[in-house]
């Protein structure tokens, strides 16, 4: 597993440096998405924050860096929305059901900011675009979980490992498809209408 980057910070408080940081990431946000990562400059991120320009390099060493943590927000706001879907004790159908309506919830309610790593972190540097991807596989890590938790159960009988990845990169993707897509796919379906199809081919294969 990738270790999280290390960003360093000119500040010695811990609890400073991580409140100034979720202050900027916040602000960031929200220029990325309305201007794109290259368009806005760590001057607007700064104004927006409410900062000088001088006191947000106190806390980022560079505009990369900044995107770096948006990325990282942005996952682990997904994978902490997402962990009452997957529950540790749930496998089978139903289970199934429930973690691909809650994450199709999820990626609706946060589709701004999961095309915004999707637009925006090929423009990192290398290390830390393999950080953003191993979020990513940890997001599909917890389907192929939920996968083989219902395989042991006995609700699936699919025995090949390969299948249950593929299937559970197949969830994340219809997932995000959603929020990529959906300039085209809301004109056709509400967000129900989208999921029901889609659960209900997901589970034609795995029954």
């Amino acid at each position: 597993m990738i270790k999280k980057k290390t960003i360093p910070t000119l500040v010695k408080d811990p609890h400073l440096v991580e409140k100034r940081r979720a202050q900027i990431v916040r602000a960031a946000v929200g220029l990325f998405i309305e201007r794109g990562f290259h368009k806005t400059t760590t001057r607007e991120i700064a104004r927006a924050s409410g900062m000088s320009i001088g006191s947000l390099y106190e806390y980022f060493k560079c505009k990369e860096d900044v995107l770096y943590l948006v990325c990282d927000t942005i996952h682990n706001a997904v994978q902490e929305r997402l962990e009452g879907s997957l529950q540790e004790d749930g496998s089978g159908k139903d289970a199934i059901v429930r973690a691909i309506h809650g994450y199709f919830q999820v990626c609706d309610e946060m589709a701004d900011m999961v095309l915004l790593i999707y637009q925006e972190s090929k423009s990192l540097p290398a290390d830390s675009l393999r950080y953003v991807l191993e979020n990513e596989e940890r997001i599909t890590r917890m389907f192929r979980n939920l996968l083989e938790r219902s395989v042991e159960s006995g609700a699936l009988r699919i025995r090949d490992g390969g299948t249950l990845s593929l299937l559970a990169h197949d969830i994340t993707v219809l997932g995000h498809m959603w929020t990529f897509r959906r300039w085209s796919l809301q004109h056709a379906f509400r967000l129900e209408e989208y999921t029901r199809i889609q659960t209900e081919l997901i589970l034609k294969f795995v029954e």
